[in-house]
């Protein structure tokens, strides 16, 4: 036995420093780390990953899409999932930033809905990329008793004229007006509410949609994309631009007295869809493809959706989202509001650079 010293050239001190290296690869393999979006899962959806697969969850959060890009842009972010919105991705692709998703470890991926999975090859060819996560819609949630003082009880409140109108933005801007940091989903909204094409790259359409945000600029209060949640709770803001779920989650924690409502405009409004995704250099990927599969359980992304008030892609979990979540027509649809939806799509290269200065501009006033 003391001859164990040699075993295919390898002394016993170094066999000894190979085993020690080799169990926190173990351990390590034990770990998922998730970059998810503020207030986006449920309660009990990580604790009950972690208690069924033995993996410790590590789960960070972020605000904007801009955020998420420059980290993974960076490189060697450490993520084992992130949650970019399908437009974002779309442009990420290009530089090699994802892996591959294996869907032969994905047994619940037939659970997804077709025509959801239809539209988001749009961004991800043969949906190679990413798994759909939740979807919804970019509107605008509104506290119904300040809107009706300053603009009367029969002012019409299903349109963007609340936030892009200079005059009514004046008169509801000492109760507060917020729009979101999302640059590409406020200009797109601010094209079509100019009866342009959305999702136009021409800079002659962009300094429109500078010069209608400048007008309104000095009634908004600030730029953010998740601060709006409380404070359309707590009635400090007569006007949000949001994201439909955050605003319904204000509705479902809004304080006594206070009524708050969510409008998908009737001029249209930006459907985007939040896909799961793995990057390139994640350390975990098998870990991550048991995450996946797992928020495509029907019972868990139902109730995922039942918390966070947005519709998820699973087909086979809408008999199980509560009445209150699939049967509001602001979270899920009507195929008539549908027709008024557009897609976001992100700009690339020199226009990308171009509506990053004008967003400078239009946040600053300068």
């Amino acid at each position: 036995m003391v001859q164990m010293r040699l075993l295919t050239g390898v002394p016993l001190l170094g066999l000894a420093a190979l085993f020690l290296m080799a169990v926190p690869a173990a351990a390590q393999d034990k770990v998922l780390n998730i970059y998810n979006w503020s207030d986006y899962i449920a309660e009990g959806t990580i604790a009950g990953f972690e208690q069924e697969y033995g993996i410790k969850v590590n789960y960070d959060v972020y605000d904007s899409n801009e955020i998420l890009e420059g980290k993974l842009l960076a490189g060697k972010s450490g993520y084992d999932i992130v949650v970019p919105t399908a437009s974002f991705l779309e442009r990420q692709l290009a530089a090699g930033i994802f892996a591959k998703i294996d869907k032969s470890k994905l047994k619940n991926y037939g659970n997804l809905d077709p025509g959801i999975m239809a539209r988001l090859r749009e961004h991800d060819p043969d949906n190679a990329h990413a798994v759909p996560y939740m979807w919804g819609t970019t509107g605008f949630g509104f506290n119904v008793a300040k809107v009706a003082e300053r603009l009367g009880a029969d002012a019409a409140t299903d349109t963007w004229s609340l936030i892009f109108d200079p005059a009514k933005a004046a008169k509801l801007a000492d109760c507060g007006i917020s729009m979101l940091d999302a640059p590409n989903e406020v200009f797109d909204i601010a094209r079509n509410y100019l009866g342009l094409n959305p999702i136009s790259t021409e800079t002659a359409d962009l300094d429109k949609a500078v010069a209608l945000l400048s007008q309104v600029r000095p009634h908004i209060k600030y730029y953010h994309s998740s601060s709006y949640i409380d404070d359309l709770a707590n009635g400090e803001l007569c006007v949000a631009m949001g994201w439909s779920g955050d605003v319904f989650q204000a509705i479902d924690d809004a304080a006594d007295g206070v009524e708050v409502r969510y409008v998908i405009p009737k001029e249209g409004a930006v459907i985007w869809f939040d896909v799961m995704a793995i990057p390139a250099d994640a350390p975990h990927k098998d870990a991550a493809h048991l995450f996946i599969d797992y928020i495509l359980r029907p019972d868990v992304v139902a109730k995922i959706s039942d918390e966070v008030f947005y519709a998820n892609p699973n087909a086979a979990a809408t008999a199980l989202v509560s009445d209150e979540v699939k049967g509001d027509p602001a979270i899920y649809p009507p195929p008539e509001v549908q027709a008024r939806l557009f897609a976001d799509k992100a700009p690339t290269g020199r226009f990308a650079r171009s509506q990053t200065r004008a967003w400078t501009k239009v946040k600053t006033g300068q």
